[in-house]
């Protein structure tokens, strides 16, 4: 009996064992960084715990991109229950924030031709483009943390924010940055055939004799926040939702306000998934505050150009994003102040404009009560001069050229005026007395 037992277990543990497939979520990340690309990566995250995937394969190609975003992907990585495979495609780019993701990774793949680093914060707007040391040392610690939780290399990790290294595709493999080098996509799955990750805790070995992936596509909010978090955009957004709405004040109408608001609110939704300079979002408001005083109290546009000024100041200094690519650095700075004085310029001439006709058309329009002299007048119909002016009236009266008469009425260019007896009185007494002066004579 002994003996048959024996046999039966040498038999069951001799079988071959039958892989499962392998089912993979796979999302491409490209562009910047920011808040829908966390949206595309979470909702990638959902779709895969949902369709029951063996492991999220994200293509990864980007220059950089905000901080805040960065940070939710790397904790969405990190608490992940599914393993997570970030690859660098031929061609593509893994700088600044991209490297941090890349880090974050269960497995890291990149192919020949690529590289990875460059993490180095850079300060935004005029002056040094240096950051300050802590947050250097913020990000360089952070960075450091990463590795060392995925079994990297965390001093050469360190040196990509503190020194700005950049490593090759054979380089980072070398020195431990990544887990293998792949030419292609489908190369990158193949090789996680028998490789084992930790994966909160647990171990996870990847053993398949066939693979199926399944495309995950971006939301549409995704694509949304991916707009409006845009600095360059939040910008434009801000500058038309602060001058149409004080145009629409100054000139009260439903478009105007509506439009301004709409710009308005995705502006600061926007705004709102980056980080703010406080600096910034005061010149901004000293900006509006001044535009609103020059129609307050007119100096001729002296405030208005000041807060032309302000506006495009705080603009400048607004986004403090340390992990945005090399090239934004140099052409945000002059997209704001090219787009802050040439729309701000515009939009300020013409509120100002606009609220000088008002005052002008008030003005003119203060004619009732006023009296005037009737040039001519026939059928209910005429001319009259009231306070210098020509003016077109109408009257139940039959008025003749001379008379006085009163503004009652005022509908566009046109008066409704009355007769004003006084003065046809005071004719009367001057020509009795003119007759009484002949009889004496």
């Amino acid at each position: 009996m002994r003996v048959f037992a024996l046999v039966f277990l040498i038999l069951i543990f001799s079988l071959p064992v039958q892989a499962e497939e392998l089912k993979i979520a796979r999302v491409e990340v490209r562009g910047e960084i920011n808040e829908g690309t966390y949206l595309t990566l979470q909702h990638a995250y959902d779709f895969a715990q949902k369709e029951k995937c063996n492991a999220i394969f994200v293509v990864l190609d980007t220059p950089g991109g905000v901080l805040s975003s960065t940070q939710k992907i790397v904790q969405l990585f990190m608490n992940s229950e599914i393993p997570v495979i970030v690859f660098v495609p031929r061609g593509g780019m893994c700088a600044s924030a991209g490297s941090i993701i890349l880090l974050s990774a269960h497995i890291a793949v990149m192919a020949n031709g690529t590289a990875v680093g460059a993490a180095t914060p850079v300060n935004i707007g005029f002056g040094s483009p240096t950051v300050e040391k802590k947050t250097v040392n913020y990000i360089a610690g952070y960075v450091k943390d990463i590795a060392s939780a995925r079994g990297r290399n965390p001093e050469v990790a360190e040196k990509f924010v503190t020194q700005a290294l950049t490593l090759t595709a054979g380089e980072a493999l070398k020195e431990h940055i990544i887990d293998y080098l792949a030419d292609n996509e489908v190369e990158a799955i193949e090789k996680l055939n028998g490789k084992s990750v930790i994966v909160n805790g647990r171990e996870i070995t990847f053993n398949f004799d066939s693979y199926r992936v399944l495309n995950v596509n971006k939301p549409i909010q995704a694509s949304i926040y991916e707009a409006i978090s845009s600095p360059q955009l939040s910008a434009i957004l801000l500058i038309l939702g602060i001058y149409l709405l004080i145009f629409g004040l100054t000139s009260p109408g439903l478009v105007p306000e509506t439009v301004g608001a709409i710009c308005l609110i995705l502006a600061l939704a926007g705004l709102g998934v980056v980080n703010i300079n406080q600096i910034g979002a005061l010149l901004v408001v000293l900006g509006v505050i001044l535009l609103i005083a020059e129609l307050v109290t007119p100096t001729y546009g002296v405030l208005g150009a000041g807060s032309v000024v302000s506006i495009v100041l705080g603009l400048l200094v607004l986004f403090n994003e340390p992990l945005m690519p090399e090239s934004f650095y140099d052409a945000f700075p002059k997209f704001v102040a090219g787009i802050g004085i040439g729309l701000g310029g515009i939009m300020t001439f013409m509120i100002i404009k606009v609220a000088q006709i008002r005052r002008k058309k008030s003005s003119v329009g203060e004619v009732v009560g006023l009296s005037g002299d009737v040039l001519e007048f026939s059928n209910g119909r005429g001319f009259a001069r009231v306070r210098g002016e020509i003016w077109r009236i109408e009257s139940d009266e039959e008025l003749n050229k001379g008379d006085e008469i009163e503004v009652i009425e005022r509908d566009g260019l046109k008066l409704k005026v009355r007769k004003i007896e006084r003065r046809g009185r005071a004719d009367k007494r001057d020509s009795k007395m003119d007759e009484k002066s002949g009889e004496q004579d």
